[in-house]
């Protein structure tokens, strides 16, 4: 990626910045890279319209790259994560949908990676900012933690990029700070295999697919690592006010082989809390 940006475009596009905080390079290779930056979205831009030109128009981009400050007189340097995404959410395919990216697309990345490092205790603030038409932060005591928005159509026509960009910039250096207080936790994968065994439940229409799974927990918790919808039926051949659902449920112990035998006992208990609690018929 582009690292620098050119001192004559870093003027013509943020005449409201003070000069004063300027970032020279003390050995520039050309007067023309002897900026450093004070953001990573130009070079994103510059590479998203790089793409759109030779006909890559669905774009997920990231960067970990730092950013150069000069407030006062003192120099700063941040390390930073953005991410920038552009076009369709998924490739064209026959059997996906063309759904584009949006501003919750971007967000719901953002919180995932928030959630991965174990970092929840931050507030949110709405806004706007300088090459954002909206943008959203979250902040940590009053530090911002990350910026996510949507880039100004303005910003984004100067560097000929042809659709709509949402961006996200992570304050990285208050990102590892925080991840340090998270206790992780390391699980030895099993050496005994699962086993997937599928049932087909007729309900009432009110039965949700969340009110079977948390039924399915409760009757077992000890071997039953998790409870799958893989087909919901509505129909004509079925009762009146009656819907059908195919579950999958895996079973795993991490300590020996199970026996068909003790699956089985295992699915007969939840057959009959499936009728028990939500009058559930056997398909």
């Amino acid at each position: 990626m582009n690292n620098s940006l050119t001192k004559a475009k870093y003027t013509a596009l943020i005449p409201a910045l003070d000069k004063k905080q300027d970032v020279q390079m003390l050995n520039p290779l050309s007067q023309d890279v002897s900026v450093l930056r004070q953001s990573l979205l130009f070079a994103g831009l510059e590479n998203i319209a790089y793409n759109q030109n030779r006909q890559q128009a669905d774009i997920k981009l990231f960067e970990f790259g730092k950013t150069y400050h000069k407030i006062k007189k003192e120099y700063t340097e941040n390390q930073h994560l953005q991410i920038l995404v552009s076009g369709r959410v998924q490739d064209e395919n026959w059997n996906t949908n063309a759904d584009k990216a949006d501003f919750y697309f971007i967000k719901e990345k953002v919180e995932h990676i928030l959630n991965r490092l174990g970092i929840k205790n931050f507030k949110s603030s709405e806004g706007s900012g300088w090459g954002r038409s909206y943008s959203l932060a979250y902040s940590h005591k009053k530090k911002r933690l990350v910026c996510i928005g949507k880039v100004a159509k303005e910003l984004c026509s100067k560097f000929g990029v042809k659709s709509d960009v949402y961006m996200a910039d992570f304050n990285w250096d208050l990102v590892l700070e925080l991840a340090r207080y998270t206790k992780i936790k390391y699980q030895e994968v099993s050496k005994f295999p699962e086993v997937r065994r599928d049932l087909s439940l007729l309900v009432n229409k009110s039965v949700s697919f969340d009110d079977l799974s948390k039924i399915a927990k409760q009757a077992d918790n000890k071997i039953l690592k998790s409870v799958n919808l893989f087909d919901v039926y509505e129909g004509d051949k079925l009762p009146e006010g009656k819907k059908s659902y195919a579950l999958s449920f895996t079973m795993a112990d991490e300590n020996k082989t199970l026996t068909d035998k003790y699956v089985d006992k295992v699915m007969e208990k939840l057959i009959k809390s499936f009728k028990e609690k939500v009058g559930a018929k056997i398909r």
